[in-house]
């Protein structure tokens, strides 16, 4: 399925009215790593500024230890505090990288703003190298701009 066809499921999901919020955030979780060969972990950390720390939230795929990251450790940590999106080609060339699984290969964060204040991020980890481009940044900002219209 194409980003495209992609985008109009993501706003059917968050205009849903039966699911609470993080409910529709796993739906968007599954949807995306059902619909994307290349986004094997999907998943949410949202900020507590006060501690300067990032949280998990909904998510699909393996299971992770990584539930509480402080803010700029690893790749999430740094967006949460550069506020850009960061691609990560091949994770084994990153000085600042936090092992998931030996399985990942690349990701990609993108930072959620809600009233322009960035409140979280979408994570996905990928088993391939390489496999994210710039189509990949603008389908998952359009999903974060989805998702801020729930808060």
């Amino acid at each position: 399925m194409t980003f495209q066809e992609l985008q109009p499921k993501v706003t059917q999901i968050t205009l849903n009215t039966s699911l609470s919020r993080d409910e529709k955030l796993l739906t968007i979780c599954q949807l995306l790593s059902d619909s994307i060969s290349h986004y094997n972990w999907v998943g949410f950390y949202f900020a507590n500024h006060e501690t300067q720390t990032l949280h998990l939230g909904p998510y699909v795929g393996a299971e992770t230890d990584h539930t509480v990251i402080p803010f700029g450790k690893g790749i999430c940590g740094q967006v949460a505090v550069s506020n850009n999106n960061f691609v990560v080609p091949d994770v084994a060339a990153q000085d600042n990288y936090i092992a998931c699984s030996f399985t990942v290969k690349s990701e990609i964060v993108v930072p959620l703003f809600v009233n322009g204040e960035n409140i979280g991020q979408i994570d996905i980890d990928s088993h391939v190298i390489d496999p994210f481009t710039e189509e990949d940044e603008r389908f998952l900002e359009f999903v974060n701009l989805e998702i801020a219209k729930l808060y």
